[in-house]
């Protein structure tokens, strides 16, 4: 990931990096109306692991959350609608999808579509231009890094919120 850092005129700028080829997922599911998110780390991922996800948002959506949203995903009429694009382990046939829950896929190479693509700045603030000795270490900071993104749901819904996003119905 690219970052601007400040460097004596005429000098390069000195940056650690470690190449190597470990790395985590982060699922996020953001509701874009409210803030509310939630996100969870993984250390691969697959269909199983989707299917574990689905479920973990499902709990979650259970807990009262009214619209949420790896997606984007909103709560309907006992739905639980979640926006995903075409990864291999979220159209996997294997994917177990929890029931409550349905999915809905944006169009192929539209990832300017998906809400929760605009968390992921949001996100790396807390590793950008930083090494870590471990992995561990950086999924610690970016665990938190999600926990006060959830705690802070103006600064979900200002980055996510997009003009055309469908809104809540007011219940009467």
């Amino acid at each position: 990931m690219l970052r601007k850092v400040w460097a004596r005129q005429g000098g390069r700028p000195r940056a650690v990096v470690a190449q190597r080829y470990q790395w985590f997922y982060v699922c996020s599911f953001v509701e874009p109306e409210s803030g509310a998110s939630l996100s969870l780390l993984v250390d691969g991922m697959d269909s199983e692991v989707m299917s574990w996800v689905l479920k973990e948002f499902q709990a979650w959506v259970g807990e009262g959350t009214a619209w949420v949203g790896e997606g984007t995903a909103w709560v309907g009429e006992g739905t639980a609608w979640v926006v995903l694009d075409r990864a291999g382990w979220h159209v996997s046939r294997r994917v177990e999808v929890p029931e409550g829950v349905a999915l809905d896929y944006l169009p192929p190479y539209s990832p300017e579509l998906q809400p929760a693509e605009r968390m992921w700045p949001l996100v790396n603030e807390a590793v950008a231009n930083r090494y870590f000795e471990t992995l561990e270490a950086m999924m610690a900071v970016v665990a938190e890094r999600c926990q006060v993104l959830s705690a802070d749901p103006a600064t979900v819904r200002k980055h996510t919120l997009f003009h055309w996003w469908p809104r809540m119905k007011e219940s009467t």
